[in-house]
């Protein structure tokens, strides 16, 4: 499935309130014409009426109601999203065309943003560019820092150019939702408690880091603090098997991660080439603490996936107020961002 967190107000990123007119859904592809959303309170509203009574279950009103539910209320969905699909009344009272409703992002609140820094080749070409050589040590686990959950942005928000940088970066990953409660989870059991995966794009002041925070040895903080994209939706893992390469602790993913400024294509590379894996990461990230449903995982950026890596001078300068910044990632969808406001220099 893909699910969708929708609304059917028009509403900046920084006016999100969760649970006012803000409604969980499943995207549906059609061929041949553009996709539909299936608005799962009105498809529980017509089973009741199809059936004739009231079913003890209500459908979530936002992601993480679902998500708290844990694998039995994803299936549940999953039930009533294909009972609905298979009627045809249904289908029409119950979705409407994706352009009519304003998609958030899948999950607007998460509970805690964990991002990594996953791929071996971003990591060894920004060591590079300060002149450093990879250390052991980033071999033995996966390494991340925390992000703000309060600051997360939908697939097509305008996204606020931030005041307090000159030099502002898109980074090109992919992230997992957890999807059930954990402890130590063993790498070998993380796969249960994926709920899916989405697009992410950390955002990032690199002046601010470089300038202030590297040298006290913080952060990153407020060089990230700023904006977090995510969306358009949360694929469920088994919509992804076919892609998937290896197994438990080694799973990977074959899908190809693409990242546009303004139409021109400056990032490519492949979920594939993580050298830690989300199993890996799940299992570092949850080590003598609770993971619970709602909390993001970011992947780091992917191999070429950011300007800082790709360096400024060949990419056109760094991202400036009016620039439209573009991640596609096979199976997950498209994000498209604009800068707005702020100030260039």
């Amino acid at each position: 499935m893909k699910l969708v967190t929708f609304s059917h107000l028009h509403r900046t990123a920084p006016d999100r309130i969760e649970g006012q007119d803000t409604h969980v859904g499943v995207y549906l592809p059609m061929e041949g014409a553009p996709g539909r959303i299936l608005n799962l309170e009105a498809a529980h509203e017509w089973l009741n009426k199809r059936r004739g009574g009231s079913s003890p279950y209500a459908p979530p009103m936002t992601m993480i109601g679902l998500l708290d539910g844990g694998p039995e209320a994803m299936e549940r969905v999953r039930g009533l999203a294909e009972a609905a699909c298979a009627d045809e009344e249904a289908m029409w009272e119950c979705t409407q065309p994706a352009d009519d409703v304003q998609l958030l992002a899948p999950v607007p609140f998460p509970r805690t943003i964990r991002d990594f820094y996953a791929f071996e080749q971003h990591v060894k070409a920004a060591r590079a560019l300060r002149g450093l050589e990879m250390i052991p040590e980033w071999y033995d686990h996966p390494v991340f820092y925390y992000s703000n959950p309060g600051a997360v942005y939908g697939p097509y928000d305008d996204v606020d150019y931030p005041r307090a940088t000159n030099e502002v970066d898109y980074e090109l990953e992919i992230a997992c939702v957890i999807g059930k409660p954990g402890r130590d989870i063993a790498a070998e059991d993380a796969g249960e408690y994926i709920a899916g995966y989405t697009i992410m794009n950390d955002w990032s002041a690199r002046d601010t880091w470089r300038n202030f925070e590297s040298k006290l040895s913080m952060g990153p903080a407020k060089s990230k603090d700023f904006a977090t994209t995510l969306g358009p939706w949360l694929v469920t893992p088994d919509e992804l098997e076919d892609r998937r390469e290896g197994t438990g602790a080694a799973a990977r993913y074959n899908l190809n991660m693409a990242a546009r400024v303004n139409g021109k294509e400056l990032s490519r590379g492949n979920a594939n080439s993580l050298t830690h894996t989300f199993a890996a990461m799940i299992e570092w990230a949850s080590t003598d603490v609770w993971l619970r449903p709602g909390d993001v995982i970011g992947s780091g950026t992917v191999g070429t996936g950011c300007i800082l890596e790709l360096r400024p001078e060949n990419t056109g300068g760094w991202l400036k107020p009016g620039d439209v910044v573009e991640m596609e990632i096979e199976r997950l969808g498209l994000v498209r961002n604009r800068l707005v406001g702020g100030r260039e220099g």
